[in-house]
């Protein structure tokens, strides 16, 4: 499966939020630098899911804020 995710990091809190197209909205507290954010964002989504971290894969948009993620 395959997800639209918009990614808002240095946050207040960690936060999900489900967008009306269907895609996600994912608020991170950890910053962009060091690929920290998108280990967060994995470990998040994983959780969210319930699959494990390697089940989730970044599929496009490792340097952006909008990402497309894929579970498997």
């Amino acid at each position: 499966m395959k997800i639209s995710v918009k990614v808002i990091a240095n946050a207040k809190q960690n936060k999900i939020e489900e967008l009306p197209g269907g895609g996600l909205k994912v608020h991170l507290t950890a910053i962009r630098e060091k690929n920290k954010a998108n280990r967060q964002l994995v470990e998040l989504l994983a959780g969210y899911y319930h699959v494990s971290k390697g089940q989730v894969e970044i599929v496009k948009g490792q340097l952006i804020s909008q990402k497309v993620i894929e579970i498997r």
